[in-house]
């Protein structure tokens, strides 16, 4: 299966992008940058709405939004192929498949960039080597 391009019709960038026109949200920002942080990892990665939030995949479902937490931006990561290493310490839970990722304000996820772009790169690479 070869990856999927941005321009794919298969990605729901478009979907993502009017779910964030019109996304009434006390941390849009922080929504926002986490997006282009995910997107901006990897070229492998796509995006669309699913759950009701905007949520980004490959080959697998990678991670989705919850927004209905308050206090902070949760990426709700799953892990279809086995938990990546996270020495940042980033990911949060115990699940056997899934992990959270919180981020409290625009510093915060500036601050976790560098940690959360390994953690997409180790996912794709989880899944390169499961095809």
């Amino acid at each position: 299966m070869s990856a999927r391009s941005k321009n794919s019709p298969t990605n729901g960038t478009a979907a993502v992008d009017a779910y964030m026109a019109t996304l009434a949200h006390p941390q849009k920002a922080e929504v926002a940058a986490l997006r282009a942080i995910i997107m901006n990892t990897s070229d492998k990665v796509a995006e669309r709405i699913k759950w009701n939030v905007p949520s980004f995949y490959y080959r697998a479902d990678l991670a989705a939004f919850h927004l209905r937490a308050t206090g902070c931006v949760q990426l709700v990561l799953v892990f279809p192929r086995g938990l990546v290493a996270d020495p940042s310490g980033l990911l949060e839970g115990a699940w056997s498949d899934r992990r959270l990722a919180k981020f409290s304000d625009l510093a915060d996820v500036r601050a976790k960039h560098a940690a959360l772009a390994a953690i997409v790169n180790a996912w794709v690479a989880l899944e390169e080597q499961a095809q």
